[in-house]
């Protein structure tokens, strides 16, 4: 995600967009969590003391952190995620490597993907993400940062060896800040410069971790990508730009999430026995109403019948709708096959 934390405070406040803004204190032992692209262009970055921050950039407006609310967009996006992968390795809340091998949708590349994983982050939660496709951890990762924000990397195998070997070491994942000032100084600045260095040698300078460091180097990065969990859920959710309270406009948004939603289930092959609408009114307050079957929701009219009378039972409003969002739960276990590995076009 883009300045994730920032830009879930301005997108929730108008008042913020566009404007220098950091999560976290202001006071004197106050540290930067995170900052929007605007105060990062003072050079304001995350992990920066505040007093810094603040000299650095003197209009920077602070507003507190509210984890609670990052968690639940983060899990609206591992969501989309879900549907998207076979296998999703979170990273942090809004970072994680994806498997999309299976092309669960049939879009018939990994660039499609991304485009459909960044085009449904954006509808749903009104945030822009950038993404890096390749052909292994390493590289995805380094082209995740290289068209921020709201942009898109893509590097072949053919490209990897060479896009490595162009960057500076300071940005290779697993080379920290002092491994990278060693390397420096033994005049390793790019992958390029780490790629001349026989395996001995780097073995003698940087002991266990040499192997890591020529393998990618060269491109070369086999890590599998592991999930963290089985999945517990299928949902969708829409935030809207302004607040609904007429019912049948309500009604009709509740039918769209409900279709999308349903879509989700059936690609993802998911299983599960409890129906849950979610509401987010206008004050941020957020409920869950949810209805339980004693077999497994198998069919989209009992999927979509459920909501219906989930939502009607809300009426009549007292307040706007600001997130609508519907699902499937309490998951049944399903026979699986054994895995297997496809090819997928960049």
């Amino acid at each position: 995600m883009d300045a994730f934390f920032a830009s879930v405070e301005q997108r929730d406040n108008p008042e913020l967009r566009g404007k220098p803004v950091a999560v976290g204190g202001a006071s004197g032992r106050g540290v930067v969590a995170a900052a929007s692209y605007e105060a990062r262009e003072y050079g304001v970055r995350s992990a920066m003391p505040s007093v810094t921050a603040k000299r650095k950039c003197p209009d920077l407006i602070f507003v507190k952190s509210r984890f609670d609310v990052y968690r639940e967009v983060s899990r609206q996006i591992r969501d989309i995620f879900a549907i998207h992968a076979s296998e999703v390795q979170p990273l942090s809340l809004d970072e994680a490597f994806l498997d999309v091998t299976d092309d669960p949708h049939g879009l018939g590349s990994a660039r499609a993907i991304a485009e459909d994983i960044r085009a449904c982050i954006k509808a749903e939660t009104q945030l822009t993400a950038s993404a890096g496709v390749s052909y292994c951890k390493f590289i995805a990762k380094l082209a995740s940062d290289q068209n921020k924000p709201d942009g898109l990397c893509v590097i072949t195998p053919a490209k990897g060896p060479a896009f490595v070997q162009t960057l500076p070491v300071r940005r290779f994942h697993g080379v920290g800040p002092k491994t990278a000032e060693k390397m420096n100084r033994l005049g390793i600045e790019t992958g390029a410069d780490l790629a001349r260095w026989p395996l001995e040698e780097l073995r003698a300078r940087f002991g266990s971790s040499a192997e890591w460091y020529y393998r990618i180097a060269r491109g070369i990065d086999e890590r599998p990508v592991k999930s963290d969990r089985v999945r517990k859920s299928c949902s969708a959710e829409r935030t809207f730009g302004q607040d609904v309270t007429d019912p049948d406009a309500l009604r009709a948004e509740l039918e769209r999430v409900s279709t999308i939603s349903w879509e989700r289930i059936e690609r993802s092959k998911f299983i599960g026995r409890t129906v849950t609408l979610k509401v987010k009114y206008a004050d941020f307050t957020l409920i869950t109403r949810s209805k339980s079957f004693t077999e497994p929701v198998r069919d989209a009219e009992t999927f979509h019948e459920a909501g219906r009378s989930l939502l009607n039972a809300l009426f009549p409003l007292e307040k706007g709708v600001r997130l609508l969002g519907m699902g499937l739960h309490s998951p049944v276990e399903q026979q699986k096959g054994s895995p297997k590995q496809l090819g997928l076009a960049f």
